[in-house]
């Protein structure tokens, strides 16, 4: 069963385990439970408005752009781990690899930085860590980024107010693909099997570019006369966001007309139209979770509070007497590397 969730004055991300994170436009996070009657489970704090949200696929991890920095936290802990601080203004999207191995973070400095999450968390506290890519070939703001499969390996695409969408590759860095449309484009986003990008433009149509046909070029125009055949045509205002099925036949788009559509990708017709009392800013087809489906679920575990100060100057540098601090995924017994130390390698 595939399920629609659609938040009007925020943006929502969905857990593994049925929790929902949703960031509202005053300085907080809110942490709910995808029960039939969606409860607050924690309200939490921030230094600042939060522009943009993420968790990583292994639940272990929210990271959370706030103004030109990225805040890291751990779910199991609350602790705040590190504060990166190597965007140039505020940050606009964030986004995991499926491995949870690296991150991506675009900002409206035209960047988009290519992270490996373990170098992160390992990094010397008297060092800023560094990011393992810098893209810099936008030339105007960064609005959205999607990530495919592969873990380090995955491709990543990048859309812009340039008029661009660009497809790069996490291991090498490499600019794969630079796709020139005739609008600035808010919302990217492939299906599963990565043979389609759909771009999301600011006058409300839906672009499909395919990656699979033509000659292997590394630049190209898309032409909405040529390629009429290519275009999903019915919101009235900007696209803001896009999600493709899993089997690839439905895309679901959310714009600022107030409406969520659905479109047969083959035939690009409208088959549903859900209207609404705002501007959509984030929309999804996900599998609905048990919790969403039972009257009487709660969650399985309670979330910590989490600390707005870095770990180490709220408590000082001394550790916590009588404890330890493990990061499931980082250590483990031996000289046997860990799985995200290999990833970092790739």
């Amino acid at each position: 069963t595939k399920k629609l969730r659609v938040r009007v004055t925020g943006q929502t991300l969905g857990s593994q385990d049925g929790g929902c994170w949703a960031l509202s436009p005053s300085w907080t996070l809110r942490a709910l439970t995808t029960t039939p009657r969606d409860q607050l489970q924690q309200k939490i704090m921030c230094p600042g408005p939060v522009t943009c949200l993420t968790t990583s696929p292994n639940g272990l991890y929210v990271l959370a752009g706030i103004a030109e920095s990225i805040y890291l936290w751990e779910v199991s802990t609350g602790n705040l781990l590190v504060i990166l601080s190597r965007h140039y203004q505020d940050v606009s999207c964030l986004q995991f690899t499926g491995d949870s191995s690296h991150f991506l973070s675009g900002g409206k400095d035209c960047l988009v930085l290519a992270w490996g999450l373990c170098s992160v968390l390992q990094a010397d506290p008297s060092r800023t860590p560094s990011p393992r890519h810098v893209w810099s070939r936008h030339t105007l703001p960064i609005t959205d980024l999607h990530c495919g499969f592969g873990g380090p390996l995955a491709r990543v695409a990048s859309s812009s107010l340039d008029q661009t969408v660009k497809l790069w590759e996490v291991s090498s860095g490499d600019l794969l693909l630079s796709v020139l449309f005739d609008v600035g484009i808010m919302a990217v986003t492939m299906d599963l099997a990565e043979y389609h990008v759909f771009c999301g433009g600011s006058d409300g149509s839906i672009f499909q570019v395919d990656l699979c046909t033509g000659p292997g070029q590394k630049e190209k125009s898309f032409q909405p006369e040529q390629d009429s055949g290519k275009v999903f045509r019915g919101h009235r205002n900007q696209v803001t966001c896009l999600s493709v099925s899993t089997d690839g036949s439905v895309l679901l788009s959310g714009s600022h007309d107030e409406t969520v559509r659905l479109w047969d990708t083959r035939s690009k017709q409208c088959i549903r139209t859900v209207t609404l009392k705002g501007p959509v800013t984030n929309a999804a087809i996900m599998l609905a979770p048990v919790s969403m489906l039972s009257s009487d679920s709660r969650p399985g575990l309670p979330l910590p509070h989490f600390n707005r100060h870095l770990l180490g100057a709220e408590h000082g540098d001394e550790p916590h007497r009588g404890g330890f601090t493990m990061r499931l995924g980082l250590h483990q017994q031996g000289s046997e590397p860990s799985h995200l130390e290999r990833a970092e390698r790739l």
